[in-house]
């Protein structure tokens, strides 16, 4: 079994709830992904480190690109994005990424901070997130990055639901690349 055929069982198990359920963008859903029961496993974390780190690589080398970064909105990227940004240091320590985090809102207190980690105005970024099913979190992860200098080149996703976040992410010329799929994780 390859890391990817792993990680999708590990999710399958560990993430995927069926039921009636209101999703963070507030619609119902008779699924429920929650990753981060995958992310914050250890064995989880290094399976999504390897597969997306992969993934990043391909988009990177296909599209020519020079990234600086990855990080996305608290909570659900933070563990993607340190499992990513560790697996890129494995593997090209003197090009690995560096990992930071976007609030929700900027701290009140201390710098007053919104991006907190590794992170200047004027890196290029991969924006992360867990899962998608609007896209607004993801978004708003964009809007704040874009505002302190930042510029995104792609977006990486564990787990698309197919329900619009996709298009909506591309629909503001922002590539999404994803894991898995609803119908790739569940078929």
């Amino acid at each position: 079994m390859t890391d990817r055929d792993t990680l999708r069982q590990l999710l399958l198990e560990k993430s995927v709830r069926t039921g009636e359920f209101t999703l963070a963008s507030g619609k119902t859903s008779d699924l429920y992904i929650d990753c981060r029961m995958t992310a914050l496993d250890p064995r989880g974390a290094t399976l999504i480190g390897s597969v997306g780190w992969q993934a990043v690589q391909e988009k990177i080398q296909a599209d020519q690109l020079d990234v600086d970064a990855i990080g996305g909105m608290t909570l659900g990227a933070d563990p993607i994005s340190l499992a990513v940004g560790m697996s890129s240091y494995q593997s090209h320590p003197d090009e690995a990424l560096d990992v930071f985090v976007v609030r929700k809102e900027p701290k009140g207190y201390g710098g007053g901070k919104q991006i907190e980690g590794c992170f200047s105005s004027g890196n290029t970024v991969v924006v992360v997130d867990d899962v998608i099913t609007t896209g607004g979190s993801t978004l708003k992860a964009i809007d704040a990055i874009e505002r302190e200098g930042g510029k995104v080149a792609f977006a990486l996703v564990l787990v698309d639901r197919e329900e619009g976040g996709r298009k909506a992410i591309e629909e503001r010329g922002i590539p999404v690349v994803s894991l898995f799929s609803r119908s790739t994780l569940l078929d």
